[in-house]
């Protein structure tokens, strides 16, 4: 098997079809671009869904990885390793939070966020046992865990795969007045993506966050960021709450962690939330681990320079405002913030999956989400000069569906 044609082929017979990629195999990347099994080149536009922010083979990135492979790679968590400790710090001192706790996947993270508000319900606020709800949003996406799907409102994600985890009440995204109407006695967070990415980059009206962290204060309820594709550079800061000056109880972080190297994720939020988790009580054979951590440290070294935030939001200004050209032209509606944004092609004209397809045959990897929705988040390593190119390959998918 050499060929895509023939990679595509046994991938579609030998694997559970849970994805619906572009018929594209990749073989190599660098940078902002990938090669596939035939030598073709793409600019990737998508990053992994952010987990590529600092760029394939980003050289800090991959020396850390292959220092720490010739040194150790696992222990568990039944040990201490060297990298834990700067890991912790380096993390805390990053989102300003007194104690981490690393884990492997974003969806692991959100689980972790949602246990410990549980907990630190039961044993700091004093919700009776068992009755603690948290306040979850619309169209959101945390993961596909069975628990995290029994909050969710997208049919594809939800259906099928009940009974379903009580403890959630879902009201509108960008309500903060919706927000402080469902909570109650027993409520112990609210879980808010910022941006909610997989929605299709929808960005709440201004002053949002700040009136959820403002009812979460008054309420004695813990603020939970779901900053997993917002954060970490993508919108221009390091965080997306950075935009109004939020800083939220819990943060919950991964994907770019992981600096496209290895899956890192981790929840970050003061001593008196994640101290009420003792030995024994959460926990994963992986997370943590050394190699996890020696790339994790690459990565907040990475952003404490602020180099890559500024980068994002000077390139981004660059993207919405030709984005901005296109709405009239083919296109309905565009979102977002620093290099990331959702693009409403006019469903009259194509489907998302078909403009998908169209961008790729001209040498741009992007991919559809809910219909009609295109979303673009390049590599904040991207260039000036290849941001226009990749754009212009979009003016010119959409031009020629009209």
């Amino acid at each position: 098997m050499t060929t895509s044609a023939e990679l595509i082929e046994t991938s579609e017979l030998r694997s559970a079809h849970n994805y619906h990629p572009l018929p594209v195999v990749l073989h190599e990347a660098h940078g902002a671009w990938v090669t596939d099994v035939e030598g073709r080149r793409y600019l990737d536009f998508l990053s992994g869904y952010s987990s590529l922010n600092f760029g394939h083979g980003n050289e800090k990135i991959l020396a850390a990885a292959q220092e720490q492979l010739r040194q150790l790679t696992l222990t568990s968590r039944a040990f201490y390793h060297d990298q834990f400790a700067r890991f912790c710090a380096g993390l805390g001192d990053l989102t300003g939070k007194d104690m981490i706790l690393p884990m492997n996947t974003g969806a692991e993270a959100v689980e972790t966020a949602i246990k410990v508000a549980r907990k630190w319900g039961y044993l700091v606020k004093g919700v009776e046992r068992d009755k603690a709800n948290i306040v979850v949003m619309e169209d959101n996406f945390h993961g596909r865990t069975t628990t995290i799907i029994s909050f969710s409102t997208d049919p594809d994600a939800r259906a099928d795969y009940g009974p379903y985890t009580p403890g959630f009440t879902v009201v509108k995204y960008g309500s903060a007045d919706a927000v402080r109407s469902a909570i109650d006695d027993n409520t112990v967070a609210v879980l808010v993506e910022p941006i909610q990415g997989e929605a299709g980059v929808l960005v709440p009206p201004d002053g949002y966050l700040t009136q959820v962290r403002e009812i979460c204060t008054e309420q004695n309820v813990l603020m939970i960021a779901d900053e997993i594709q917002s954060g970490l550079g993508r919108t221009g800061e390091t965080f997306a709450c950075d935009h109004e000056g939020v800083v939220p109880d819990m943060y919950v972080l991964g994907k770019a962690l992981g600096g496209g190297v290895v899956p890192v994720s981790a929840v970050a939020a003061n001593r008196d939330v994640l101290g009420v988790v003792r030995p024994g009580q959460h926990g994963s054979t992986f997370g943590g681990n050394p190699l996890a951590c020696a790339v994790g440290n690459a990565v907040v070294e990475i952003l404490r320079t602020g180099e890559f935030q500024a980068r994002a939001a000077e390139l981004g200004v660059i993207m919405h405002a030709r984005l901005r050209e296109l709405v009239g032209h083919g296109v309905v509606t565009v979102r977002g913030r620093g290099l990331w944004a959702g693009v409403d092609v006019d469903p009259s004209l194509a489907g998302g999956r078909q403009v998908s397809e169209a961008l790729m045959a001209r040498g741009v990897l992007a991919k559809d989400t809910h219909g009609s929705t295109i979303r673009l988040a390049p590599p904040i390593v991207i260039s000036e000069e290849d941001l226009h190119w990749a754009l212009d390959r979009l003016a010119e998918t959409i031009g020629s569906l009209r």
